[in-house]
């Protein structure tokens, strides 16, 4: 993807949806008593956004992140306002490529790196011109 030519969409997040929670657990492994009635009221937009005026929605496309749950179609939630830390999940641009890629900082080296073994780690140089766009809360994609 190129930064130059993407446009973001804008969606309406202060619209209330509430959707019913079980507050039990389902067992994925043996079966259990299901319970009869649900608890509360949940709202995804309280749940996954925590800081909603910086954060935003892009489309994974791709392999390179399948081991980290991320695959080619995935919407990702991504925050502006947090600072990526080494092992951080971020959206970063390289010399204006959109890429989403695991952050590891070694010593005074910066490297993105896949969580698919078919890929190689991206080591940055100074000639890069590079910075993060935010750091990757959620995946969210259909089975």
């Amino acid at each position: 993807m190129k930064l130059r030519n993407s446009k973001p969409y804008k969606v309406q997040v202060n619209k209330t949806l509430e959707v019913d929670l079980y507050t039990t657990f389902v067992n994925a492994g043996f079966p259990s008593p299901a319970e009869d009635h649900m608890d509360v009221g949940l709202d995804l937009n309280d749940y996954l956004l925590k800081h909603p005026s910086s954060t935003f929605y892009i489309y994974a496309k791709g392999s390179s992140m399948v081991n980290a749950g991320i695959y080619d179609g995935d919407l990702m939630i991504v925050d502006r306002s947090l600072n990526p830390s080494s092992n951080n999940i971020v959206i970063a641009v390289i010399n204006g490529e959109f890429t989403v890629k695991r952050i590891l900082k070694r010593d005074t080296k910066i490297y993105l790196v896949p969580d698919n073994k078919d890929y190689n780690p991206i080591c940055i140089s100074d000639d890069d011109d590079f910075f993060i766009w935010g750091v990757v809360t959620h995946a969210i994609h259909h089975f």
